[in-house]
């Protein structure tokens, strides 16, 4: 058993008696790494040296001090759409392939504040655009329960890396979904915060008002123990949320009797495969059988989230891709004179997803049609915000399928923009909303798994994460993905 698969509760006893070492666990993970990642292509970049340094420097430290961080020598995974100081950050994008950013993302800092040892970054799809990680510039990502399905994306990267073992925990951003879609593919715990409650600084903007860190882990417990680390007010978010942050760990009663479950029924119609219905309706079963009154409940306008997020989303991607130009920094294609040389680097550099997405965003913000598109997509959002306001006035979380397959084949959707988009139907009301939402594991499904999406109020992550953490208590783990199949 890999020491990366043990409690994080056991790897801090085993470090404050000496027993193990930080040194010993980033060995753990690089050699995972040199294991599987030939196969999972997890990894856009491995920084081997970096961490060995940090992980010395702290077994240095500890040497004189009892205390440890709270996440105290385990390696992590960045999504790498995070900025590192002195470590390539390239949005898995050709036109950032040589971009060093000079400052790290407050989430970086964060972590090393809680002494986690960054490992490397991981793969995406390129600029968060997507939904397979087959969209990366540089190589796809393949899931690790088999290798000829996605992994899911935009977290792609980070969702396989956990499930292969190659880490112990990732950060990803979650858009439309991109952390809880990826998360349920892999078979992993990956959780959206309420949009403010984590510092977006550092974070390569895709869609401004939805974009969203979080982590992907083991269990539910390690995603309260991360989240506590990286969440808070920054100053240099003029987005984050200026509200407490409360112990989410101590939420983790595994008790959730008579608490209010909605379960709405456009999450449970048509276009959910039979095998995660069954899963995901055994799964409300069983919170019934632990005492949560569970209820059938409407969010009407929740069929047109996906239409809306596809104008807002390009719209806002429009604004935010425009800085790359090749003046400033990324790649620089050559041309004859100054348009001709944005011409050239942002055909060259951009995937044909990304240039999709700006070519939408642009026509619904153009003269004469931004009252008919974005506008109206805006205030759908607000219907769909209040829908949900009005399920939680008398509920305490909403659970359904976190999507409405497992993982498909390579390959299966990558010329289907509309069957791809419509992958992320169930998480994208999220987004819209701003609440926060986690993904867990709730079983096997033709032997892939199947995740069970658990929405709450905005900045109550500490009842998603108790009923979360109480469903997962009381059912089976799934177990070690067999890393199976050949990869397409």
């Amino acid at each position: 058993m890999s020491l990366l698969r043990d409690s994080l509760k056991e790897i801090h006893k085993r470090l404050s008696t000496g027993e193990l070492s930080a040194s010993d666990l980033v060995e753990e993970s690089l050699a995972q790494i040199a294991k599987v990642d030939g196969d999972v292509r997890a990894f856009l970049k491995v920084d081997e040296e970096g961490a060995r340094k940090q992980a010395a420097e702290l077994d240095k430290k500890w040497a004189n001090s009892s205390t440890r961080g709270l996440l105290g020598g385990l390696p992590v995974g960045l999504k790498d759409n995070l900025c590192t100081e002195g470590l390539t950050t390239t949005c898995a994008s050709q036109l950032l392939a040589n971009y060093n950013p000079i400052y790290n993302a407050t989430v970086v800092d964060k972590l090393a504040e809680a002494e986690s040892v960054t490992v490397g970054k991981l793969n995406m799809d390129e600029f968060a655009m997507g939904g397979s990680t087959e969209n990366s510039g540089f190589h796809p990502t393949y899931n690790p329960w088999d290798l000829s399905r996605v992994p899911g994306g935009s977290s792609g990267g980070s969702a396989a890396a956990v499930a292969a073992g190659e880490v112990y925990y990732a950060l990803g951003s979650d858009t439309g979904g991109s952390i809880r879609q990826p998360a349920a593919f892999c078979g992993v715990v990956g959780l959206k915060p309420t949009y403010g409650r984590v510092s977006r600084y550092g974070l390569v903007a895709f869609a401004s008002s939805l974009d969203q860190i979080g982590p992907l882990t083991k269990n539910v417990e390690d995603a309260a123990y991360v989240l506590q680390a990286i969440s808070g007010h920054d100053a240099k978010d003029s987005t984050s949320a200026q509200v407490d942050v409360p112990d989410f760990l101590s939420a983790l009663t595994g008790d959730i009797k008579g608490l209010k479950v909605a379960v709405p029924k456009e999450m449970m119609g048509e276009g959910i495969d039979a095998g995660v219905k069954e899963r995901v309706q055994a799964a409300i079963k069983k919170l019934e059988q632990m005492g949560a009154v569970v209820e059938e409940v409407s969010l009407p306008h929740s069929d047109y989230a996906v239409a809306a997020y596809y104008l807002i989303a390009p719209a806002e991607a429009s604004s935010n891709l425009a800085r790359y130009d090749g003046v400033r920094y990324g790649v620089r294609k050559q041309g004859q004179n100054l348009l001709d040389m944005y011409l050239e680097t942002r055909s060259q550099g951009f995937g044909s997803e990304v240039k999709r997405r700006i070519m939408l965003g642009t026509y619904a913000l153009s003269s004469g049609y931004y009252d008919a598109y974005y506008l109206k997509a805006q205030k759908v959002r607000t219907l769909i915000r209040q829908d949900f306001e009005r399920v939680f006035a008398d509920y305490d979380v909403i659970v359904g399928p976190t999507t409405p397959t497992t993982a498909f084949k390579i390959g299966e959707n990558i010329n289907d923009p509309l069957t791809m988009y419509m992958n992320d139907i169930l998480t994208i009301p999220v987004n819209l909303a701003g609440l926060p939402a986690i993904s867990v594991p709730c079983g096997l499904a033709e032997g892939l798994p199947v995740g069970l999406q658990i929405i709450g109020k905005a900045f109550d992550e500490a009842t998603v994460l108790r009923v979360a953490h109480a469903f997962e208590q009381e059912t089976e783990r799934l177990p070690v993905p067999p890393l199976g199949g050949k990869r397409a």
